[in-house]
């Protein structure tokens, strides 16, 4: 269980200016560097489209400060998410929605990305959303995620883990639905792009080599590995042009049940960052490693000569040899190959540190993600030293009643939107 103490609240000592000044990002001046990851948050009760709900959490944020928003993860086709409630972005009625939501965030002077993803291999054919779509559940390669992890369907019978999935016969049709979500994202009026390629989703299922098993031009080398990412950032860079585009990573695996030995990471992500810089994007935001987020395996994974290249060995209480990741320092590793894109940071960054991370050229920017579930105006009680409310864990995800149904649209908002403003005098 993680802390309901955010690791953001101010300790004091270090100067907090740097996130006050102002930003350039591609054509947007963003006001400061508070910026807001993309936080799953799973409201969008009944289906799959953005609620009134979603557009005053996201005004809450816009109001409170923030300068740049990434929304949730939006789905560029329906399918049959650990999420039932996530939102998607292939219709109209997706335009519709984002638009509002796009809107509410511009009338209070900030900017918003919307986070499109493809959740490939990690979705269960009995998921209410996957059997409407028709399809089957698709991945690089037909193999399955691994039992006992941590993504699970808690909302069917047994709670099962994802479905065995099929090979996908033509990876360029995906290419194409992720256009289409671009092009749906820049119809609604939202600002730029996050492109997820980490996380176990189905660009890094394409980038990993012990879940991608493909011989044709899509598997193998790392070349052929990294073509479908690649292709995807050429693809929505199109639609929204340069300096509107950002990339999620996860160069260190785990979740979901991928990840590669040392030697396998540094090549292909070495490669996939030095080409993925060459296209004109805004920023790549690396999310640290974090061991409740890895997985454990059956078998061993070599973890040798992890001091090489900034990897280093995790909590001796865990099993090393059986956890799926490969822990390293992303920024240390990854941030000197950067030479165009701004480099961003993610995952439990204290204000401090991210100060000192700015500051020091380390990192352009932190993307900031509890502190801002449990302040909606996160940037201001850090400027006026007012202190965090604490993060209710209990209602971070929250879709269903404490009966089992659906929940109300006032249970929906409980630890969503009703986190209280500072009175700042």
């Amino acid at each position: 269980m993680f802390p309901t103490q955010l690791e953001s609240q101010p300790k004091g000592g270090v100067d907090l200016s740097v996130l006050f000044k102002p930003m350039q990002l591609g054509p947007l001046t963003l006001r400061n560097k508070f910026f807001m990851a993309a936080l799953t948050r799973d409201r969008n009760v009944p289906g799959n489209v953005p609620t009134d709900l979603a557009v005053e959490y996201y005004r809450q944020r816009a109001k409170g400060g923030a300068a740049l928003i990434v929304s949730e993860g939006a789905l560029i086709t329906q399918s049959g998410s650990p999420w039932p409630y996530a939102p998607g972005i292939w219709s109209e009625e997706h335009v519709r929605a984002w638009k509002k939501v796009a809107d509410a965030v511009h009338e209070e002077g900030s900017y918003i990305y919307a986070q499109i993803i493809h959740i490939g291999r990690v979705a269960h054919i009995d998921a209410p959303e996957q059997i409407a779509s028709g399809e089957p559940v698709y991945a690089p390669s037909p193999i399955a995620v691994r039992p006992g992890g941590t993504s699970r369907f808690r909302f069917l019978p047994g709670q099962p883990g994802p479905s065995m999935p099929v090979e996908i016969n033509n990876p360029r049709k995906f290419i194409g639905e992720f256009r289409h979500a671009a092009i749906n994202a820049k119809k609604a009026g939202l600002d730029g792009i996050e492109v997820h390629a980490g996380g176990g989703w189905l660009i890094h299922q394409f980038l990993d080599n012990t879940v991608n098993k493909r011989s044709d031009e899509w598997g193998g080398s790392v070349e052929n590995r990294a073509r479908f990412g690649l292709e995807v950032l050429k693809a929505v860079t199109s639609v929204f042009g340069p300096g509107r585009v950002g990339i999620k990573l996860t160069p260190t695996g785990g979740y979901n049940d991928v990840g590669m030995p040392v030697e396998d990471t540094l090549e292909t992500f070495t490669y996939f960052i030095k080409e993925a810089d060459k296209l004109g994007l805004a920023y790549m935001v690396f999310q640290r490693y974090e061991v409740s987020f890895d997985e454990t395996i059956d078998g061993q994974i070599s973890h040798g000569h992890l001091h090489l290249y900034h990897f280093t060995n995790v909590s001796d209480s865990w099993d090393v040899g059986k956890l799926r990741g490969t822990s390293h320092d992303v920024i240390q590793t990854w941030g000197p190959l950067i030479k165009n894109a701004k480099v961003f940071g993610n995952f439990n960054y204290t204000v401090e540190e991210a100060a000192e991370n700015i500051a020091s050229g380390k990192l352009d920017g932190v993307l900031f993600g509890r502190s801002f579930i449990a302040n909606p105006d996160f940037p201001k009680r850090i400027q006026h030293g007012v202190p965090l409310n604490n993060l209710d864990w209990m209602t971070v995800y929250r879709s269903a009643a404490s009966d089992g149904g659906v929940a109300s649209k006032e249970e929906l908002s409980k630890g969503y939107t009703d986190y209280p403003f500072a009175v700042i005098n």
